[in-house]
């Protein structure tokens, strides 16, 4: 990646957060789940999603309530709060995304009725995780690579000032990303 390169403020990873059986363990949980398409600007993604606690609508941008996240996912939650030193019911709302191979997310911010903290945890593949700001001489860029079975946090600049991007993925990956809410929808 182009520009000068700068670690975000409000980024933390880390690895192993859960452990190998742990993985499995959610890698059969989440493969059993009813995946949906993304669609945005008419155009449908590769990667499929499901939600849960506020279901998100990529045309108009709203939350709605939905069901709530299955118990069997309670504890991964509850590790995810803990990376992040919130409570565990903090994280309002939780997305899985599965990324067959080859497949990609493009430059974005997490919507802004999304809260200033997002938890993920990175399942079944290694995948880089860019981010960049700015333009042109003023462009900041940084990737991490987010290894099977690690979490990350953003929150301050990562999460409000930063745009970030997944390139595409090498083989089966899924995510469990977590989220709070704006004050205003809790």
């Amino acid at each position: 990646m182009r520009g000068i390169h700068e670690r975000p403020a409000g980024l933390a990873y880390q690895p192993d957060l859960v452990d190998e059986d742990e993985e499995r363990s959610l890698l059969a949980t989440l493969g059993a789940l009813d995946f949906r398409e993304v669609r945005m600007h008419g155009q449908v993604a590769r990667r499929t999603v499901r939600h849960f606690g506020f279901d998100y609508d990529y045309g108009s941008f709203q939350l709605t309530a939905t069901e709530a996240l299955p118990v069997a996912l309670h504890w991964v939650r509850e590790r995810c709060a803990a990376l992040a030193g919130l409570a565990p019911e903090a994280l309002a709302q939780a997305l899985v995304t599965r990324y067959p191979p080859d497949s990609v997310i493009g430059w974005h911010r997490d919507a802004p009725s999304f809260g200033p903290t997002v938890v993920g945890l990175s399942l079944g593949s290694a995948c880089l995780l860019r981010f960049q700001r700015g333009t042109a001489a003023n462009r900041r860029v940084y990737e991490l690579e987010l290894a099977r079975r690690s979490g990350y946090v953003l929150t301050g600049a990562a999460r409000s000032a930063w745009q970030h991007s997944i390139p595409p993925v090498p083989a089966l990956r899924y995510s469990l990303t977590f989220r709070t809410l704006r004050a205003a929808r809790r």
